[in-house]
């Protein structure tokens, strides 16, 4: 079991500690955005797999992620079912809009394709971070627990993304992306509104 003070996700910024108690205030609307990042997220390593179906290691790494998020997304559902709550519209999200303007652009297709599986590690290590502090601060026990289980997951596809990156730029090049985009994220969170009705 990962220790609840144990912390390795290499994130510049923390996520500020107001933001646990005030989603907690409003769980219906965080449970109803986490259910599309987790839509989002099959989604967008289906289009990974599509634009890059030449690539059989991405292949073969980012198939069963797709169902895995798949599950998550209805995990989500069945979460807001218990509470009796419909799914809502989905909402724009602020994070990742500004997130993609950091993306490079231009360069080989290799590079290019690094460039988005560095995004994609990114979201899901802050994605881990903020599951992490609902499984800490929840007194929801279930959803407790339930966030234990999906912050161990998005840990696991952190590091994936960073592993496949590596296969196709040299680790020195990955790195010092990775780094950067690091500190552009950190940035980004600086600026952002605390909200409690976004897992981001």
């Amino acid at each position: 079991m990962i220790s609840k003070d144990k912390h390795v996700l290499g994130l510049e910024l923390p996520t500020d500690p107001r933001w646990v108690n005030i989603a907690e205030k409003s769980i219906e609307e965080i449970l109803i955005d986490h259910a599309y990042c987790e839509q989002k997220a099959a989604t967008s390593c289906i289009s990974l797999i599509v634009n890059y179906y030449d690539k059989a290691e991405l292949v073969d790494m980012l198939t069963p992620v797709v169902a895995e998020e798949w599950s998550h997304f209805e995990r989500v559902l069945e979460e807001l079912r218990k509470r009796d709550l419909a799914l809502g519209m989905p909402r724009k999200d602020e994070y990742v809009a500004k997130l993609s303007k950091v993306e490079k652009k231009g360069g080989s297709r290799n590079q290019q394709l690094v460039e988005k599986l560095l995004i994609n590690a990114l979201i899901e290590a802050r994605s881990c971070e903020r599951f992490r502090l609902l499984w800490k601060n929840l007194e929801d026990a279930s959803l407790q627990k339930f966030y234990y289980e999906l912050m161990v997951s998005e840990a696991g596809h952190y590091k994936n993304f960073l592993q496949l990156a590596k296969l196709y730029m040299p680790e020195d090049y990955v790195m010092d992306r990775w780094r950067k985009i690091l500190e552009d994220e950190a940035d980004i969170l600086k600026n952002l509104e605390i909200r409690g009705d976004r897992m981001h």
